[in-house]
């Protein structure tokens, strides 16, 4: 599998598909980062340009995952590896407690590490689950969104796409919060959130307007 991404977040994952023995064939892109070449950990080859991504994605391995935050960046990425062959691939790690009953996960979307997923879930393409961040019963998370560390989201809440939750943030029970919306962390929402909007505060309130490309 190719992880999109060398640092941060695509260490993390790294450490998922290690605890799930998933680690043949696994090789890293990143374009971006000069300080990043050869080998990580003297292991993983880094890939640097397209056309040896479209060369792994045609003879070795077709799976990919986005291993970088930022819900807009983690679309443009998606539908660029798309074009170049690849096959967008869900991480879960093997700690994550997820319900039996009524959940969907998205393709090429990363649950991490004791992340806690009950049932009648929906979660879209691309998202991001962090790390010890709960999800109750009936909530519907749109494509591409981050949801941060420690984030508490109560049931039958739905969740537009591209929308950021920042770590420790708490979404209180029946709410709705549109798309391309960024939620500061530590907040608590009570109230539905508008679309294009950062809200911030205990209780969560909009700070101010995002434009959106």
């Amino acid at each position: 599998m190719l992880i999109v991404g060398a640092k941060g977040f695509a260490k993390e994952i790294l450490e998922v598909c290690h605890q799930n023995g998933e680690l043949e064939n696994l090789c890293f892109y990143d374009d971006v980062n000069d300080d990043v070449c050869g080998r990580l950990y003297e292991q993983f080859p880094v890939l640097k340009t397209e056309e040896e991504a479209k060369n792994y994605f045609e003879s070795v391995d077709d799976r990919f995952t986005i291993g970088i935050g930022n819900p807009i960046l983690r679309k443009k990425l998606y539908e660029k590896f798309k074009r170049l062959g690849g096959r967008p691939y869900s991480t879960i790690a093997s700690n994550a407690s997820i319900g039996h009953y009524g959940n969907t996960i998205g393709e090429g979307s990363n649950i991490m590490q004791k992340a806690i997923i009950t049932n009648d879930i929906s979660i879209g393409k691309c998202v991001i689950i962090n790390q010890l961040t709960s999800i109750g019963h009936d909530v519907r998370i749109g494509d591409f969104t981050e949801v941060c560390p420690s984030v508490s989201v109560s049931g039958n809440c739905i969740i537009g796409e591209n929308v950021f939750i920042g770590t420790n943030a708490v979404i209180l029970p029946k709410v709705t919060i549109g798309k391309n919306v960024v939620i500061a962390a530590g907040a608590v929402v009570k109230d539905n959130i508008p679309d294009n909007v950062m809200v911030a505060g205990i209780p969560a309130v909009i700070k101010k307007h995002l434009s959106v490309d």
